[in-house]
């Protein structure tokens, strides 16, 4: 697949033609259904997730201060104590055993000091890891990137299409397999034992080096696994119906708005949900089989964590317009 250059940063992008393929599943989680016929235009996508060292880039150029670096408003969460009211950002931490996997608080913690620069919390530096995707941004820092490069982040059906590879209906990135002749295909979570017995089979306990796994069909990396990636849609609980015929396929769709992706088991948050995509390194088969193109999670566009990071698209015409 041909590449070509991003303004300003000089950063390979690959082209992709675009096309229709079936966007969703009907065989895995229900907001994934319906299975439906949708086609993209052109457009061209990072062969990797946003790397460390890139995201250090943008920051030296700019001075860009990240959500999770920023102190919390008191006005926007009255009821918080005040020691919560600090920078910070949320950190998987693994428990000592088995724990109720309905409650993802217990692998989750709020962590003062963590953030893109200190992934683990105060102590750690990504100096070491700069060709690991960068966490902890939330999607406005996704978006003040990709226009600082002259980019824009990809809509969920242009993202799915460049994780399918060409593989249309395939359940996952590289084909019908899990593990194809045995090999280990993206970085996901090791054994069933969830979220406190890993076996590092694959040789990653966090996240890996961008490129650490097999391309798919594009030449696209870590399109599953490693770290979730922001969309630019709103999330919405289900697909639209299938349309029926080709002719009548969406082109180019977007999704929801943000008053209907607020959460409605949680009214007293008021902060809209974007779509994410690809799962990460904690997609375990007994808890989140979610390392697939079709799979799809609402995340609070104010919220960044320790496995969620983005890549960026342009499209015919000037970045942002649609």
């Amino acid at each position: 697949m041909p590449a070509s250059r991003a303004p300003e940063r000089g950063r390979e992008l690959v082209d992709l033609p675009g096309g229709a393929f079936r966007m969703g599943s009907d065989d895995h989680y229900p907001e994934e259904a319906p299975s439906h016929l949708v086609r993209v235009g052109a457009f061209a996508i990072s062969p990797t997730a946003v790397t460390n060292a890139e995201f250090a880039r943008f920051v030296r150029r700019t001075g860009y201060v990240t959500v999770a670096e920023r102190p919390l408003d008191p006005a926007e969460f009255p009821d918080a104590p005040p020691e919560n009211l600090v920078p910070g950002s949320m950190v998987f931490t693994p428990t000592s055993g088995p724990v109720d996997l309905r409650h993802l608080s217990q692998w989750w913690t709020w962590t003062p000091g963590a953030s893109w620069q200190a992934p683990y919390g105060p102590g750690s530096s990504v100096k070491r890891i700069p060709d690991h995707p960068v966490v902890h941004v939330a999607h406005a820092d996704a978006r003040a990137y990709a226009d600082w490069a002259g980019l824009d982040l990809p809509t969920e059906a242009e993202w799915e299409y460049a994780a399918r590879g060409g593989l249309d209906g395939a359940p996952y990135t590289w084909g019908e397999e899990k593990r194809p002749g045995g090999r280990i295909m993206a970085n996901t979570w090791d054994g069933p034992d969830f979220p406190w017995r890993h076996s590092r089979e694959s040789g990653y306990l966090r996240t890996a080096p961008v490129g650490s796994f097999p391309a798919n069909g594009f030449g696209l990396h870590d399109m599953a696994g490693n770290v979730w990636e922001w969309t630019d849609d709103w999330w919405t609980s289900r697909h639209p119906d299938d349309a029926g015929s080709a002719c009548c396929a969406p082109v180019d769709p977007r999704g929801g708005d943000v008053e209907g992706s607020l959460d409605p088991r949680q009214p007293q948050f008021r902060t809209g949900r974007k779509v994410i995509k690809g799962g990460s390194h904690l997609c375990a088969d007994s808890y989140c089989l979610r390392y697939r193109p079709a799979a799809r999670r609402p995340q609070m566009v104010d919220t960044g964590m320790s496995h969620v990071g983005f890549r960026c698209v342009r499209r015919p015409g000037p970045p942002g317009e649609d």
